[in-house]
């Protein structure tokens, strides 16, 4: 084995480790699905609140409402979005311009992917995940919660934030040491 397919190697197992989260969070459509049906039948039956219980429950509280449920729902999308990112990078599923990286050779595609992924995507993640730390530690200082007798503990939601670009960088560091092996194998090959 030669440095340059263990660079592949490597940044093909860092791309699929950071891909699993998302595989795991698509489960989650279920349950949502789910939920969409009980507060559509809690809405035609004119529920206010669905459920309640004496002590407190972490994300719930002590009831959980019609408006707990809705923000049920976004919250399962949001870990549903910020824990696929990394799957759609992983299965070059992301927004890209196909009509003109379909027209580039393997060696200037790797090139253009390589520049892209070290100017935009990386800092990108570091940026938006360190900024996004100060949000979730606002919401747990303060004890941010829903206004309209939805759910508690809003910090849980935010911190998917950050986890989700966590992911989404390891997916990036994956993808850059894919593309230098393949460029470096690509060159060898050519003075083969």
């Amino acid at each position: 084995m030669t440095r340059r397919s263990t660079l592949e190697r490597v940044g093909h197992a860092l791309v699929e480790a950071s891909a699993w989260p998302g595989r795991i969070a698509a489960w989650l459509l279920l349950p949502m699905i789910a939920l969409v049906l009980l507060a559509v039948v809690g809405s035609l039956m004119k529920w206010g609140q669905i459920a309640s219980w004496d002590a407190d429950i972490l994300l719930f509280g002590s009831e959980l409402t019609l408006t707990g449920l809705a923000e049920l729902q976004w919250h399962i999308q949001a870990v549903i979005v910020m824990l696929g990112m990394s799957y759609a990078l992983s299965r070059n599923a992301h927004v890209q311009v196909d009509m003109l990286s379909a027209r580039f050779s393997p060696r200037v595609s790797a090139g253009v992917n390589l520049v892209c992924d070290l100017l935009f995507l990386m800092p990108f993640c570091i940026i938006i995940g360190w900024l996004s730390l100060g949000f979730v530690e606002f919401a747990y200082n303060t004890g941010e919660q829903s206004d309209y007798g939805g759910l508690t503990d809003r910090y849980l939601v935010k911190a998917i934030l950050p986890i989700g670009f966590v992911f989404l960088g390891l997916a990036g560091i994956g993808r850059i040491l894919m593309h230098l092996g393949e460029l470096f194998a690509r060159g060898d090959r050519q003075h083969d």
